[in-house]
């Protein structure tokens, strides 16, 4: 399985504080890759160097054999990697409909000049923008809900909401940061099969999430952070074993 994405030796700093020393990890295309660890371990801030939301302070990010650029959310989503995130960010005031149609706005071809003018080939490509939204509004299994507000979802759709407006964006590489918090366990088993089919259908996936057994019945292969540091990295069968591991994160009661 090739490499889609190279890590190496990433370090960040927020004053003294060391947040992430030398974490290098690669994942590889058409993977399910879980990134798991203690409160404070580092986890969304390796999520917010790769996105471009965080400057890192070392290392390089190769990713489909580019470097990357990480000082723009806008150019990483352009490249290639779309996330969610663990405190939901949907447009609260806009429909479930606008939001993915304005995730799908970054890959429109006419520029704003046209857009403003409406020339005809500006309308054809909105209404393209608009059936693309419609799709995967059903594909995560909630256009039903296209023309509500996104602040009236439920908390659950309102999750899968934030999924498919990353999905409108093309992504390589979708991560997403604790996916699975607060749902129930029918919705995280309903979610488990969302993200086995969005691999299904060629996407790879970085999934940070604390519930453990979601991560190891459905990830690939598996690192764990602690104080910024990787500690392990495997398949979940050898991680979920891994002493350093258990004493870290799991807990000797851990099976």
């Amino acid at each position: 399985m090739n490499s889609l994405l190279d890590a190496r030796g990433i370090g960040k700093r927020f004053g003294g504080v060391q947040a992430l020393k030398d974490v290098s990890l690669t994942i590889r295309a058409g993977e399910i890759y879980g990134l798991i660890g203690p409160n404070g371990a580092g986890k969304t801030t390796f999520f917010n160097v790769l996105t471009g939301l965080y400057a890192k302070d070392e290392g390089e990010v190769v990713f489909a054999g580019v470097p990357l650029k990480l000082g723009s959310p806008h150019e990483v989503a352009r490249a290639g990697i779309a996330r969610t995130f663990q405190n939901i960010r949907l447009f609260a005031n806009m429909t479930a409909l606008e939001n993915v149609m304005v995730g799908r706005h970054l890959r429109t071809k006419v520029g704003v000049g046209g857009a403003v003018m409406r020339f005809s080939k500006a309308r054809e490509e909105e209404a393209a923008i608009r059936r693309r939204a419609h799709e995967l509004l059903r594909y995560v299994g909630v256009e039903h809900h296209a023309q509500k507000l996104a602040k009236n979802l439920a908390y659950g759709d309102q999750r899968r909401l934030e999924i498919a407006r990353a999905l409108a964006t093309e992504p390589k590489l979708l991560a997403l940061d604790e996916p699975a918090a607060g749902m129930n366990a029918t919705e995280t088993a309903e979610l488990r099969t969302l993200i086995e089919g969005i691999r299904a259908d060629g996407v790879t996936v970085l999934l940070i999430e604390h519930d453990v057994k979601l991560v190891m019945g459905l990830c690939d292969r598996v690192a764990v952070l602690d104080y910024g540091i990787k500690i392990a990295e495997d398949v979940p069968d050898v991680v979920k074993r891994d002493p350093q591991v258990v004493d870290a994160y799991l807990g000797a009661g851990h099976g």
